[in-house]
């Protein structure tokens, strides 16, 4: 069992429960139950700060190796659009002789022109925003933040505030359970007690757009220890690729957002975290931004009084 490939144990899963389509966070559960002693080893790695980290990473381990299940096996499908992520093995074609590479790519084609469509004509990037909140609130225990550009001022010139802040701003309070005692040596320590998160929101990524959006993403991400870049959809497997080399490369991660259900939305890419903020860069944003400034008012708040009050974020 132990010598089994994360694409071979996943079809094991599949096989076990032949037409039952699962979403990638059940698909993970199920790994975790029948193979523990591998994810428990993989747990106990340090860069794992709570199960939802070591879940997510499994989650995003599973898209990337989901084509390499078709050399093990013809009859496992998966579907990308719409979202969340479905994976499935189809018993009613093992007697079939059609490709099932071909089939999976044309479901995909159509599935995704499908879904740009609908997104594009349903959604303004506006109204993501508190979709995206509500995500980062339900399964991240996030307290987010909208960052309006109109309260920048306006000395950048013509859109030079876009590439100074981002959309979305979130604190994950780090120590809410800790004991006392706990946090007591971590505020006198200089250690951290919070993580500063930033998210850039896009209704679609293509061609067009995917080097402009992701390089927005950074420039507006350079400050926190988490940055995201975050879209309903992804035009076509290239631009998945470029994004997948661009993360790797900057650290920016990625979300794909589920607008007609939040928190079925997936971590496609995890970011690279910083261990550190830059607090120069926040300064600079802070006299820039009135929104910003709030933001750090109230993770100054949280530092010296360990309190959240909940009136005070987006929901």
């Amino acid at each position: 069992m132990s010598r089994l490939s994360l694409p071979q144990r996943m079809i094991e899963i599949l096989k076990s429960q032949p037409n039952k389509k699962f979403i990638a966070r059940d698909l993970t559960l199920e790994l975790i139950q029948k193979f523990p002693n591998i994810y428990a080893e993989k747990r106990n790695n340090p860069r794992f700060n709570n199960d939802q980290d070591f879940i997510q990473q499994v989650i995003a381990e599973l898209g990337n190796d989901r084509f390499a299940m078709l050399k093990y096996c013809e009859y496992v499908h998966w579907q990308d659009q719409p979202r969340p992520r479905l994976f499935w093995y189809d018993s009613s074609k093992m007697n079939e002789n059609l490709s099932t590479t071909q089939t999976i790519d044309e479901t995909e084609k159509l599935a995704e022109l499908t879904s740009t469509c609908l997104t594009s004509n349903t959604y303004s990037e506006h109204s993501l925003y508190p979709l995206l909140v509500e995500f980062l609130k339900s399964e991240l225990n996030l307290y987010c933040l909208r960052i309006d550009e109109k309260r920048s001022k306006n000395s950048r010139g013509q859109n030079g505030n876009q590439w100074l802040h981002p959309d979305i701003v979130a604190m994950q309070p780090l120590d809410k359970h800790w004991n006392d005692l706990v946090k007591s040596c971590v505020k006198h320590s200089s250690g951290q007690n919070v993580r500063l998160w930033s998210f850039e929101v896009k209704k679609e990524l293509n061609s067009s757009n995917i080097r402009s959006s992701f390089f927005q993403a950074v420039s507006n991400s350079s400050w926190a220890n988490e940055g995201y870049l975050v879209a309903t959809s992804i035009s076509t497997s290239e631009v998945e690729d470029e994004l997948r080399m661009l993360s790797a490369l900057h650290g920016i991660g990625v979300i794909l957002l589920t607008p007609d259900n939040p928190t079925e939305s997936e971590i496609l890419l995890p970011a690279r975290r910083r261990t550190e903020v830059d607090w120069q860069s926040i300064n600079r944003i802070v006299n820039e931004n009135a929104d910003f400034k709030n933001f750090i008012e109230l993770v100054s708040i949280y530092y010296q009084t360990g309190r959240i009050r909940t009136q005070d974020w987006n929901h």
